[in-house]
């Protein structure tokens, strides 16, 4: 079957490897479609991050070449001896996260936070730029029939934006601030929604992601045009309740920062390749409190209900399909040069 693999920084290849098979406790997958993530286009051009470079993976004892690809929906094939969850001919969506099961962070049950912590499709395991992939069973989750496979393939990055919303301290009528709206960004916002804000803002430099924010119901701030801090204390009389950081750009954490009120909250959602200082005082002179997430755990089903409800449209958010052999020239490239582009799904075939 088709793959493409990790073999290094710019260095992706489509390759023939053999298609996997259903092991005991796994579940064979003929992959749908595709999103590429933020966190792929960072092992693109800056990896390795999370893949394995060098050394095997703790869990998944593979290392580079890997497949990549971690947000896909799909249908089951085949089932390995032992799974229950699923069966063939099931519509899926899979939860990548390979945790160990018994470091103190899997024990209370913050599987995300595993010492040993990594994804499918960026730590090995298969991908989903690949035309079938196997994963384990309790990874699996099943989709209703009014969810598209193409709406499947956003349950994963929408996850991390409930998650982010879910662990910040925002509550209903509270006012919020998004700091980029890449695809993250956007899916901050309906998070938000989904979540009763009163108000949220979406500080954005992109005319397409303006657009975005805006068809989304935010309300769309451009620092070109703006002091987008001074702005924000303006509009919502005296600051946001909490603003969240999607964009690893350190000047922006301050700014998303300062925008928080006294006692306000600053929810760190982006991965950043260098440091990023903060001025503590900032922090200390109006109490407030600085957090972050990595993933999602326990949050699966509720993206997926929200969906049947509406939430976290594809329509509103796709932007671009391509086919497995495009992957690199209309799919990695076009998103570091184009951007424009929200997200872009990929057709495994």
């Amino acid at each position: 079957m088709k793959a493409l693999r990790w073999h290094g920084p710019k260095d992706l290849r489509l390759e023939t490897i053999e298609e996997p098979k259903a092991l005991p406790g796994k579940v064979k997958i003929k992959v749908e479609w595709c999103g590429i993530c933020g966190s792929d286009l960072h092992e693109y051009t800056a990896g390795p991050i999370f893949i394995p470079a060098s050394d095997p993976h703790p869990i998944t004892g593979e290392v580079a070449p890997v497949v990549m690809g971690h947000e896909f929906s799909g249908r089951v094939v085949e089932t390995g001896e032992g799974v229950t969850r699923v069966q063939a001919g099931d519509r899926v969506v899979v939860e990548p996260i390979y945790a160990c099961g018994t470091c103190e962070a899997c024990r209370k049950g913050k599987y995300n936070l595993c010492e040993k912590m990594g994804f499918l499709g960026l730590a090995g395991g298969g991908g989903g730029f690949s035309e079938y992939v196997t994963a384990e069973d309790y990874m699996v989750h099943k989709i209703p029939d009014s969810i598209s496979y193409e709406q499947g393939a956003l349950v994963e990055p929408s996850a991390v934006a409930l998650h982010a919303v879910r662990q910040s301290k925002l509550k209903v009528g509270d006012k919020a601030a998004v700091f980029g709206a890449g695809p993250i960004g956007l899916l901050v916002i309906e998070a938000l929604k989904a979540s009763g804000a009163a108000e949220i803002y979406a500080v954005e430099l992109s005319p397409e992601r303006k657009a975005k924010a805006a068809e989304l119901g935010a309300i769309v701030l451009d620092p070109k045009e703006f002091d987008v801090v001074a702005e924000l204390h303006a509009r919502t009389n005296g600051g946001v309740d909490v603003a969240y950081e999607v964009t690893g750009v350190p000047p922006v954490l301050t700014q998303a920062l300062e925008s928080t009120n006294i006692g306000g909250e600053l929810m760190i959602v982006s991965i950043f390749e260098t440091e990023a200082p903060i001025m503590p005082n900032r922090i200390v002179m109006k109490e407030r409190t600085v957090n972050g997430i990595i993933g999602y755990r326990d949050v699966f089903p509720a993206v997926i209900s929200l969906m049947d409800q509406g939430y976290f449209p594809a329509d509103k958010l796709v932007t671009k399909r391509i086919g497995l052999d495009e992957v690199l020239s209309e799919g990695f490239e076009t998103l570091l040069k184009e951007k424009n582009q929200v997200k872009i799904l990929v057709k495994a075939e």
